[in-house]
């Protein structure tokens, strides 16, 4: 596999910049802008508190088309009303005179503490900066994925390339997320951004169609403390560069499953990255009465702070487990379900199975945790990914505004 990166699709160029909003020395604004008018679609949070950046963002994606993304992190440019929107809109004017296209061409964000206005003088100032280095190289992706970050440890990329035809297409994203993380996209959460590229050609309905599939059961599915943000938003840009035309069924199926593919690479790397997290906790639920009951019961899961505190003590307590699935409010059976921790059966039928605690909790000691749990009810499925809750989420948390 090639060595690829968010620009790796042919026709975009990225660079970011440290402007001062965020006190450490380290990228704070970005802009990534594609050489012509590229198809786009995006989801954003469902949250009733909304930041102004996103209430910029759905009404600029209504045409389907975009010439670029300017971001900022360190303010959410949420709760800050006439003012905030003024400015989401001032980072459109200003991007969109770089791009020399409309400002309604571009998609503003932000991420970072919520309640406080933009300081409009460094960000403006940070995105006339940017504007000099835009570049199409892995170190101007790299630094587009660095300056979106917040509490985040690690930056989050992720690609791949697809064979339509005769031609072949890349397909890349980069996200952010840490905590406040429990994003609920338009179907039917530090905030979950995410920015994704290809070089196809399709229409902008089709794109948005595939994107809140692929949401669906990726940015979806993740969670680290349930908490959906004001600024979550998933974006995809489609330059065409490539001359690749999703034209047959065939073709969006590919185009389909590699943006999946894409897409759950990056929500993965947010459970793994969770405030305070020492590992990744898969709960995968199986035949249950619905897809939408199994991920109910998924979530549940995976929300409860009994287990993520038990998966951080690697405690192999079952029961903290079994009860979460009762209260999903979905139909549950306790009496015919099998409930497996790392591969040990725990629980069958209504009844404990004899097992080694010590061994057990030997193997929730790793990195990548699995919880099973067959419902024998039906033939619904989900995978929700979450992380272990350790005393650092509540120090993180506890100190971020001060």
């Amino acid at each position: 596999m090639p060595d690829l990166h968010l620009l790796s699709p042919k026709g975009f160029r990225a660079a970011a910049v440290h402007a001062g909003i965020k006190s450490k020395q380290t990228p704070d604004v970005a802009l990534l802008i594609c050489d012509k008018t590229a198809s786009a679609a995006a989801v954003f949070t469902t949250n009733k508190v909304v930041a102004a950046p996103v209430l910029v963002g759905r009404r600029n994606i209504r045409s389907g088309k975009l010439r670029g993304i300017v971001v900022n992190a360190g303010n959410a440019n949420a709760c800050t009303g006439k003012q905030g929107l003024k400015d989401a809109e001032r980072m459109c004017t200003l991007a969109a005179s770089i791009a020399e296209c409309k400002p309604s061409e571009i998609l503003p964000s932000s991420t970072g503490i919520i309640g406080h206005l933009l300081p409009m003088e460094k960000l403006e100032r940070g995105i006339i900066e940017a504007a000099q280095y835009l570049g199409s190289s892995r170190e101007h992706a790299n630094l587009f994925a660095d300056a979106i970050l917040t509490t985040d440890l690690v930056r989050k990329t992720a690609s791949t390339e697809v064979k339509l035809g005769r031609r072949r297409i890349t397909l890349a994203g980069v996200c952010k997320g840490s905590g406040m993380i429990g994003p609920r996209l338009d179907v039917p959460h530090a905030t979950m951004l995410a920015y994704l590229t290809t070089d196809a050609a399709a229409p902008a309905p089709l794109l948005k169609k595939l994107l809140k599939q692929s949401a669906d059961v990726s940015f979806n599915t993740v969670t680290v403390d349930d908490h959906a943000s004001t600024n979550d938003t998933a974006v995809l840009l489609a330059s065409g560069v490539s001359g690749a035309k999703l034209s047959s069924k065939s073709d969006q199926t590919k185009f389909a499953e590699a943006l999946t593919d894409v897409c759950q690479s990056l929500a993965y790397q947010i459970a793994a990255d969770g405030e305070g997290a020492t590992k990744v906790v898969i709960i995968n639920v199986r035949r249950a009465k619905s897809d939408k009951a199994a991920q109910s019961i998924a979530r549940a899961i995976a929300n409860s702070p009994l287990v993520k505190t038990a998966m951080h003590g690697n405690d192999p307590n079952w029961g903290r487990i079994v009860s979460a699935a009762g209260y999903a409010g979905v139909p549950f059976n306790p009496d015919t379900c099998i409930l497996t921790l790392q591969g040990t059966k725990v629980f069958t039928n209504g009844t404990p199975v004899p097992f080694s605690s010590s061994q057990v909790s030997a193997a929730l000691r790793k990195k990548e945790v699995t919880i099973d749990l067959d419902c024998r009810s039906g033939t619904g499925q989900a995978t929700c990914w979450t992380c272990d809750l350790s005393k650092d989420y509540i120090s993180i948390n506890a100190d971020y505004h001060t």
